[in-house]
């Protein structure tokens, strides 16, 4: 793949005209308050409902989707990958973090056999609405100051989640400036090996091109998603190695 940012530009054009990219956002700057109040007070109102969970699961789901098609983004993954996903079980899901849409794009495509959830930093849960939000979807609250203390939270989680859902995890722990991946912590591997998990990686493509760093408004193109092969711990050889392997398993997709 170029680095060169005009080459890159001409090999992913905007997916909608001009018009209709002008009529999406418009529609947006009207949905889109309604879009965050329904998903902001929908835990507060329903939260103890049963079955509160899986509805809300798929409403969360739909509702990037649609972000993602008013802001004429559009997430492609193949039909061997998305079956791949769709029978994905007992795992941990480590992704790369390359811009703010990662989260939106792989929630558009993840099968309905499938269930993600988060881990988020302790900070985001203090806001009422959030943490009420945060907790019915389900995620997982780490608190950072501890890394002890974060790994056993995170592991106990695990632990406790049904089978077909997994937390997702980004191992370079922020987004990447570059092309490539960013060095990798060791934390999904310690999930893993505690839990007995596989992991399963995820590259998410181009993102970064739609929205870069420091910027807030995405262009409109293309996001490629590739799903790989279940990436099991050898216990016999080092945490260091584990993710070592690991980070080479989707270096080679991203050097394609």
């Amino acid at each position: 793949m170029s680095n060169n940012p005009s080459a890159r530009d001409l090999e992913a054009p905007a997916v909608d005209p001009l018009i209709m990219r002008l009529i999406k956002r418009s529609l947006l700057l009207i949905l889109g308050p309604f879009y965050f109040l329904c998903i902001a007070f929908s835990p507060t109102l329903c939260g103890r409902r049963t079955g509160f969970r899986g509805w809300y699961w798929r409403l969360v789901k739909r509702a990037c989707s649609r972000l993602l098609w008013l802001l004429s983004i559009r997430v492609e993954m193949s039909e061997t990958d998305m079956q791949l996903l769709a029978a994905d079980t007992g795992s941990v899901i480590v992704i790369n973090h390359r811009s703010h849409l990662d989260g939106f794009t792989l929630m558009d495509v993840v099968p309905d056999e499938k269930w993600f959830t988060f881990a988020a930093k302790k900070e985001l849960f203090d806001a009422f609405l959030l943490r009420t939000g945060f907790k019915g979807a389900g995620l997982v609250e780490i608190d950072r100051r501890s890394g002890k203390v974060a790994m056993e939270t995170l592991s106990r989680a695990v632990q406790e989640m049904p089978e077909r859902r997994s937390v997702v995890l980004f191992p370079e722990g922020t987004r990447t400036t570059t092309q490539t991946l960013g060095e990798f912590k060791a934390g999904a591997v310690l999930v893993a090996r505690e839990t007995g998990r596989t992991i399963r990686p995820i590259v998410i493509l181009d993102s970064d091109r739609l929205l870069p760093r420091g910027k807030f408004v995405p262009r409109s193109g293309t996001v490629r998603i590739k799903v790989l092969p279940s990436f099991v711990c050898d216990l016999d050889a080092s945490i260091d190695d584990d993710v070592a392997r690991l980070r080479m398993a989707m270096m080679a997709i991203i050097n394609v």
